[in-house]
Order: structure tokens, then C-alpha cells, then sequence
């Protein structure tokens, strides 16, 4: 499997000084998170420092990457220009370095939007990129907090910050990202019935 050093190489001339250094610190957070949850270290490592691969990319260049790789879109996510650096993320690191590892793949899709039922690994990295060391917003500490009781309850702070921070503007919500909310809760729901 590739390395994170081979994977700097590769992400260091597509990335601002700032987004390297935000990739390095997911990596180095997904390591971390992975380890207190049990999920595999190595790949958490790698869609950490990959997970951001074309976030700087132009937008029309993300749209060939998607449509050369014949991915079909939700009519939300068209129209989300901020997703679509995680989907043609995962496309350019499937299909143009070739790595075939489908969870580093799928963490790499959906460490924005997320999803309904997400794996272990798509929520560690989801939460990495959350609370990585270089993150300075309003209720991060909070988020941290949350990063050591469970991956669940950070991630519902998360979707609620995500979701208020929409809506405040006034711009679609992603589908996934509804679905990705309420499997949450109902995920917690269930967690304190068994209590």
C-alpha cells in the first residue's frame, strides 16, 4: 500500500501551504481517532492526507474528473459546488494514482457530505477533518470534546453545526447529508434505549 510520504509527494504540488498543512493534520488526527476506535490506522492515515486531494482543483476541472469517471451526481450535489471536491477526490485517487482500497475510496467520498450508514473508517476521517489541529471555529473545543466519547456524538455536533451553518445562508442541503443526520440520531436514540 502507498505511503503517507509517497501521498505528500503527490497532494504537495495541488495544495496552498494552508490546505498541505490541513491534510497533514487530518491524517495525524484519523490516526489518532482510529486507534481509539478500532478502526485500521494505515488507511485512516492515508484518507487523511488525501482526503482534500482536489479541494484547490477548479471547479471545471472537477466536473471533467466526475464526468470522465462516469459518476452520477443527486441534482443536489450539482448544485453544491462544495461537494464536489470530495467526489471527484475520491474519482482522481481511485482512478488517476490508482489506489484500489475501497474504504480509503469511500472515505475520501464522503468525509463532507457524509451518509446513511457510514463505515467505521468514513467516520473517523469525517470527524478528523472536524477537529483536526489547524480547525479554529466557533464550538471546535466542543467538537473535540465530543471526539472522545464517541465518534457518534461528535458527529451529530457536526452535522448540526453543518446543517445551521446552511441554513443560516440560505443554500441547499445535501440529501446525504439529511440522511447521514438522522441515521445519527436514530443511532443515539437506539444507544440510549439499550441504556
Amino acid at each position: 500500500m502507498i505511503s503517507v510520504k509517497e501521498c505528500e509527494k503527490l497532494i504537495r504540488p495541488k495544495l496552498s501551504d494552508a490546505r498541505f498543512y490541513h491534510s497533514q493534520c487530518v491524517s495525524k488526527e484519523a490516526a489518532k481517532l482510529a486507534k481509539q476506535y478500532g478502526a485500521d490506522v494505515n488507511k485512516a492515515e492515508i484518507a487523511g492526507i488525501l482526503h482534500d486531494i482536489c479541494k484547490e482543483t477548479p471547479i471545471e476541472e472537477q466536473l471533467k474528473i466526475i464526468e470522465r469517471f462516469g459518476i452520477m451526481m443527486q441534482e443536489t450535489e450539482k448544485k453544491t459546488h462544495k461537494l464536489y471536491h470530495a467526489i471527484s477526490g475520491a474519482a482522481y485517487v481511485k482512478h488517476i494514482i490508482g489506489i484500489e482500497d475501497g474504504d480509503i475510496i469511500e472515505a475520501i467520498r464522503w468525509h463532507t457530505s457524509g451518509k446513511k450508514n457510514m463505515s467505521l473508517l468514513e467516520k473517523v476521517v469525517f470527524v478528523a477533518d472536524f477537529n483536526s489541529a489547524d480547525r479554529d471555529y466557533p464550538g471546535v473545543e466542543e467538537m473535540r470534546r465530543l471526539a472522545k466519547i464517541s465518534l457518534e456524538d461528535a458527529m451529530l455536533y457536526g452535522f448540526a453545526f453543518t446543517i445551521a451553518e446552511l441554513t443560516k445562508k440560505g443554500v441547499l442541503l445535501d440529501l446525504n447529508t439529511a440522511e447521514a443526520y438522522n441515521d445519527i440520531v436514530l443511532c443515539l436514540n437506539e444507544r440510549k434505549e439499550r441504556v
